[in-house]
């Protein structure tokens, strides 16, 4: 196993944790998210609302009901349009096939189950998919879900209803059994679509993957699964908003920008607010018990549950708003572009984290390069982070901006952040990368000078990746104009680390920046450094560097 491959094999193979309202009549798909006073029934299920029953469905959770619901889809696309309706009941189902100006209805007590397949007879055939090797097999076909569109416009999936994907696998590769299905949701190179006010429970590896959707709006979803909850790949104009998503295995909100469309497609124009993300053990943030039995996901780092951009970054991020988001029991905030895109413009405040498993802040630039040859490494620049306030983080994982020699990280700016970590380690944890505290998935074991860290510019982006670092608050390495303001960073035990290392570091300025100091332990360690500047900070008050300093501790 590779290095750069072991968090998605293990992902791929970690063991599973946990086995009346309707649309206005003649709303085109994309306006069905207004709903018509409770209790409104279709009087005619020929007519723009079609009850999935009508055609043939039972709902009694063991018929599968999926020709019977295409027929319905099939019908309302035949009459220019309508609501497919779902009344409460289970139906089990294999692929529903969308058609352009449909909305899907899952009324109270609807539940669409994924069901398994028997002899061979299930889900769609994956078909071709991307046509080459650059992302994973789940991310390169889309058919093969219980609910997939290719090419559609004008479609929405609504609840208050449930999708229970139960029967969907969380991998899939070229020689699963025919029938396997692997998605809850999948869209591709379809436009104005909405998914409202739906629960989704294991949702196999991904709950929801759009790729090359245009004019994308999520709202009000509940996600509790196994792998990952959105993966946005490769769209533009996303709206995702008052969510709540508990992937404890995988990541909760994923912004993508890979090469399945067989071309790079930035990922662009998106928003995300007023969302929870978290990492409680699998199934019970839906049923309200919120466990924590489950220490670790399956690359060996603790609950997943995050925000992140990449790692596919063939197309690159751009113009991108993040506020209003709580992190619980997961990881921190990661923005990683790996494979030659740009990742540019990103502005995130108002986020809270509690109980982080790795680092609050992972801004990386890599040169994984996992895209067609001849594509120069990307940049990642202008990223303004305020607002943030992080409480119990895992001392192993200072908050990151790393690039590479000749590739700076650019423009970064972090304010108003209050940081408690849970300290307790030294330089000698630095030195030594004991095995029981760095993870072998992602870090190269063994002893090291501290500062001494490996650039592995081809690993997968990883917090993990560079063992345990010299820095406890930041550890910033291959950057240039970064601006930290009305900081304030403490730990809980003692931490005998410097509080901040700059490495190979151009115009770095910090304003009211107050970092806690362990007897013995400088505040900040210099090394190549090069325009450096502290205004009005504790302990350390008042520093200026014009120019250059190959070694400095202050």
């Amino acid at each position: 196993m590779t290095r750069s491959s072991n968090r998605r094999d293990a992902l791929r193979l970690g063991v599973v944790a946990a086995a009346g309202v309707l649309p206005l009549a003649g709303a085109s798909a994309a306006n069905a998210a207004t709903p018509a006073p409770a209790g409104r029934r279709p009087d005619n299920p020929h007519g723009p609302f079609l009850e999935v029953t009508a055609y043939g469905a039972k709902g009694n959770g063991t018929t599968i009901d999926s020709p019977a619901i295409n027929r319905a889809i099939k019908a309302a696309a035949a009459a220019g349009g309508g609501t497919v309706y779902f009344p409460a009941g289970t139906y089990a189902s294999h692929s529903l096939r969308l058609r352009s100006n449909i909305t899907l209805f899952l009324d109270h007590g609807a539940t669409l189950l994924a069901a398994a397949p028997k002899n061979g007879v299930g889900f769609d055939d994956p078909g071709d998919g991307a046509g080459n090797p650059y992302q994973d097999f789940g991310h390169s076909h889309w058919r093969a879900s219980l609910i997939w569109g290719e090419e559609l416009e004008n479609i929405c999936i609504q609840g208050p209803g449930r999708i229970d994907g139960a029967a969907l696998v969380r991998n899939m590769s070229a020689s699963s059994p025919a029938g396997t299905g692997d998605k809850a949701i999948a869209l591709k190179l379809c436009r104005n679509v909405v998914i409202r006010d739906l629960t989704i429970v294991r949702g196999g590896h991904l709950s929801i993957l759009p790729t090359g959707v245009d004019n994308l709006t999520i709202h009000n979803v509940k996600i509790d699964t196994i792998r990952d909850g959105i993966n946005v790949d490769s769209c533009r104009n996303v709206r995702i908003s008052d969510c709540t998503i508990n992937t404890h295995g995988d990541d909760a909100i994923v912004l993508k920008s890979s090469y399945a469309l067989g071309f790079a497609r930035p990922t662009e124009n998106v928003t995300i607010a007023d969302t929870m993300v978290s990492g409680y053990d699998v199934g019970t943030v839906v049923d309200g018990t919120y466990g924590r039995d489950d220490p670790a996901a399956a690359d060996r780092d603790g609950p997943t549950g995050r925000i992140k951009f990449g790692t596919e970054s063939n197309g690159g991020f751009r113009n991108i708003a993040i506020s209003n988001v709580i992190f619980d029991r997961c990881r921190g905030l990661a923005l990683e572009t790996v494979d030659g895109g740009l990742l540019e413009d990103i502005t995130i405040s108002n986020v809270t984290m509690r109980d982080v498993s790795n680092a609050p802040i992972f801004l990386r630039l890599g040169a994984r390069m996992r895209g067609p040859a001849g594509v120069d490494v990307g940049r990642l620049r202008r990223i303004s982070i305020s607002d943030v306030t992080v409480h119990n983080a895992d001392p192993r994982y200072p908050s990151m901006i790393v690039g590479l020699p000749g590739h700076d990280v650019e423009d970064v700016r972090i304010s108003n952040m209050r940081i408690h970590m849970r300290g307790g380690l030294s330089m000698t944890e630095a030195a030594e990368q004991p095995a029981n505290l760095i993870n072998t998935f992602f870090a190269e074991p063994g002893a090291r000078e501290p500062y001494a860290v490996p650039e592995r510019p081809q690993a997968y982006p990883e917090p993990a990746m560079f063992g345990i670092l010299p820095a406890w608050a930041f550890y910033i390495r291959h950057a240039t104009g970064v601006q930290l303001d009305n900081v304030d960073a403490r730990f809980e035990r003692p931490d005998t680390r410097p509080a901040v290392v700059l490495e190979d570091v151009r115009d770095a300025e910090l304003h009211h920046v107050r970092l806690q100091k362990a007897q013995g332990a400088p505040t900040f360690v210099l090394r190549n450094v090069t325009d450096f500047a502290v205004h009005q900070g504790r302990p350390v008050e008042d520093v200026r560097i014009a120019g250059h300093v190959d070694v400095r501790e202050i």
